[in-house]
């Protein structure tokens, strides 16, 4: 009678014994409604073959007769839930100490859509991919491409692809040159010494009832050459970006992209800046108006289109949103209570030379302390402010330490993935779909290879012993 109720489950090979009873625990799955009239039914062998995998079969199995789901470390994320849906299992019974490693998967799998996003391939793109890229598919396909179909892939890839091609790369080394040399142009005429002072001839009075000139310096200017170098510059970065404009895959998408609202807002501050400088020079404080080309400075990050690796900071940054959140959080929140316990404590003593005659001051001290700068302009002088002192510097040493581990792990986890993907071949050899079995096993003989006939199935699960041992590789397994 116990032969009766037993079952044998034969999984990629590795023979299965459990009882029926077993396989009814969790109902409505594959394993409960195992009847004799389904295809990968033996009747020889008295078994049912599932072509599946056998590491994960184990684990399923045993969860019919334990209750409990465990991850088998040696398999990947997405085949496990394929196999659980197989069987028909909810991947969510996942017991909670193999939680974290089987959802590690999915974070990976997050992070390279991450990186597709980013585009952080350096190799020549195909003609078919520039042409998926545009929606020029179909006529590609049909070699119908038009001159401007054709031209137009070739010009986005010239200007906003460094690593498509030769000529790609010597238009990124001069988009670098040009940004490098707008920059230096920035800073270096705020130097001392690169500027032109302005002097006027002013007529004075003297005490003897006569006027006297004299020479007064009002201000200074930059030097002449540096607006025919940033001339030079902002005529390039025009051309670049109409160019880029005009051949860009989706005209939307670049307009709203981070990167090229920067480059055209710079661009278009030096001819917003010569047009104050031609009417709006007269009026008063009309200096403070060369702070809105501080906006030029911001091209550096142009540096991005030809650096994978400040892809992958700034990323890091997006991705660590939250930590670095939750570090300020706790930044401002130490650095209220130890301004306030600082104020306080120097009041208690008798302290001529206090420096912290309000709490506001002492919110520049802790922000300086917490972070172990200690410029030293601001110090208390008590012992009992010295002890809030030093509390004040272990807690930012603390505070900031700890989420930057996070934020080291991100970069480093978009790092290896980037470069696994760059040691990946471009080209996989193509797997055909199999055809599993389905439907119910009918009376109808099959032709054995060998010759004769014998019982059959649909869907090629025909063999019998004999042909199925010569094919299969098993070890006998009993549960």
């Amino acid at each position: 009678m116990d032969a009766e109720n037993r079952v044998v489950l034969n999984c990629g090979g590795i023979r299965h014994e459990t009882y029926k009873a077993t396989l009814k625990k969790i109902p409505a799955t594959r394993l409960s409604r195992l009847t004799e009239a389904l295809a990968n039914y033996d009747p020889i062998l008295n078994e049912y073959f599932f072509d599946r995998h056998p590491g994960v079969f184990a684990q399923v199995l045993n969860y019919y007769r334990t209750g409990k789901l465990h991850y088998p470390t040696d398999v990947c994320g997405p085949l496990f839930e394929e196999e659980l849906e197989f069987w028909g299992l909810d991947s969510n019974q996942v017991e909670p100490c193999c939680w974290m490693t089987y959802t590690s998967h999915r974070d990976t799998q997050e992070t390279l859509a991450v990186l597709d996003r980013l585009d952080l391939d350096t190799d020549k793109p195909s003609d078919e991919e520039l042409a998926r890229k545009f929606g020029f598919e179909e006529a590609y396909y049909n070699g119908e491409l038009s001159w401007w179909q054709k031209t137009k892939p070739k010009i986005w890839s010239l200007f906003d692809e460094p690593y498509s091609s030769n000529s790609a790369k010597i238009v990124g080394l001069i988009s670098v040159f040009f940004i490098c040399i707008s920059i230096l142009s920035f800073c270096l005429k705020t130097h001392p010494d690169m500027r032109v002072p302005v002097i006027r001839n002013l007529t004075v009075h003297t005490s003897f009832n006569s006027t006297a000139w004299t020479l007064d310096k009002t201000q200074t200017n930059a030097h002449e050459a540096f607006f025919y170098i940033e001339a030079v510059c902002n005529t390039w970065f025009t051309i670049e970006i109409l160019m880029r404009f005009i051949a860009c895959p989706n005209k939307f998408l670049f307009v709203r992209a981070s990167v090229n609202i920067i480059d055209y807002v710079a661009t278009l501050s030096f001819f917003i800046d010569l047009a104050l400088q031609k009417f709006a020079s007269h009026l008063e404080n009309a200096d403070i108006l060369e702070f809105f080309s501080i906006i030029r400075i911001m091209r550096l990050f142009k540096l991005t289109r030809h650096s994978s690796g400040l892809k992958i900071l700034i990323q890091t940054f997006r991705a660590s949103a939250k930590e670095l959140t939750l570090l300020v959080f706790f930044l401002v929140l130490g650095i209220v209570i130890f301004a306030s316990l600082v104020y306080y404590a120097e009041r208690i003593q008798a302290n001529p030379h206090n420096d912290f005659n309000s709490i506001p001051l002492g919110l520049w001290w802790a922000l300086v302390t917490m972070t172990t700068v200690g410029y030293g302009d601001m110090a208390p002088k008590t012992y009992v402010g010295m002890f809030v002192g030093a509390l004040c510097a272990l807690a930012g040493v603390l505070t900031i330490a700890l989420p930057v581990p996070v934020i080291v792990s991100n970069f480093a986890m978009y790092y290896s993935h980037t470069q696994a993907r760059a040691k990946l071949p471009k080209k996989r050899r193509r797997v055909l779909p199999v055809e599993h079995a389905s439907g119910p096993r009918g009376p109808q003989l099959a032709i054995r290879p060998g010759g004769g006939t014998g019982p059959g199935s649909a869907g090629g699960h025909q063999t019998t012993a004999q042909q199925r041992q010569g094919l299969h590789w098993r070890s006998q397994k009993y549960g």
